[in-house]
């Protein structure tokens, strides 16, 4: 009797809510030219057996003819910024921006936060964000960031000081674009790796997680891999959520 009436309760709770929080969140993982390495089979698993969310692998050409028109969060992971831009094409980033700028979500990590930025010809330009240097092959290893207070929230991932796996990601500071509104930093780098030439120093206080806005749409970047990182199996979902508005 009592568990008939607990599912009674969750039931009249479920109803109660509103449409789109019982739907799962529908996401578009970006997996062709430029995504290479652990970022798409590692998302593919967090979300994947999760049923709040409703995954969908993507090629560039869906892309570019129009794919994101049945998603709400687009998902682009580690790689190549440049050459995920080439496989997305001219058309495909258009429909990119579009669908951020009409309300979508974008996730990116590492290279998907290269991909995201304003400084590169090839970019879509839907964070006021540059690289701080050309120099981008900075090494390969774990470094600390400080996770900032307001970050829970969107990542998962508890405030404090913690350890990532960090892998070239970009080294970021705002481009200053009047069209685009600032970033907010929600973690900063307080160690470095400055390998290859790259300029020491330039990574320590920069922004390793940063979110903003973009038209009607939510933007939510990871320079290092939370994704591939031990305790921070949350961070893809929670930012996947977040950039939904949920």
């Amino acid at each position: 009797m009592k568990a008939l009436l607990t599912l009674t309760i969750l039931a009249a709770f479920i109803t109660s809510l509103p449409a789109q929080e019982t739907k799962p969140i529908r996401v578009a993982l970006y997996d062709d030219a430029g995504s290479t390495g652990k970022g798409v089979p590692r998302v593919t698993e967090l979300l994947g057996k999760d049923f709040a969310f409703k995954l969908t692998i993507l090629k560039g050409t869906d892309i570019a003819t129009g794919a994101l028109k049945d998603q709400d969060v687009v998902i682009f992971t580690g790689g190549s910024g440049s050459k995920q831009a080439a496989g997305l094409g001219e058309a495909g980033k258009a429909e990119v921006r579009k669908f951020v700028e009409n309300g979508g979500g974008y996730v990116g990590i590492c290279a998907g936060a290269y991909l995201a930025c304003a400084g590169f010809d090839w970019s879509l330009g839907v964070l006021d964000a540059k690289t701080v240097s050309n120099k981008w092959k900075r090494g390969i290893g774990d470094v600390k960031i400080e996770v900032h207070e307001k970050a829970p929230a969107a990542t998962g991932i508890s405030a404090g000081e913690q350890s990532i796996r960090y892998a070239n990601g970009p080294i970021i500071k705002p481009a200053e674009l009047a069209d685009i509104p600032d970033y907010e930093t929600l973690a900063t780098f307080r160690t470095e790796l400055a390998e290859n030439g790259s300029p020491k120093g330039a990574m320590v206080n920069s922004p390793a997680w940063a979110r903003s806005t973009f038209g009607k749409g939510r933007v939510i970047i990871s320079s290092p891999h939370p994704e591939q990182t031990a305790g921070m199996d949350a961070f893809v979902a929670s930012a996947v959520k977040w950039a939904a508005g949920r």
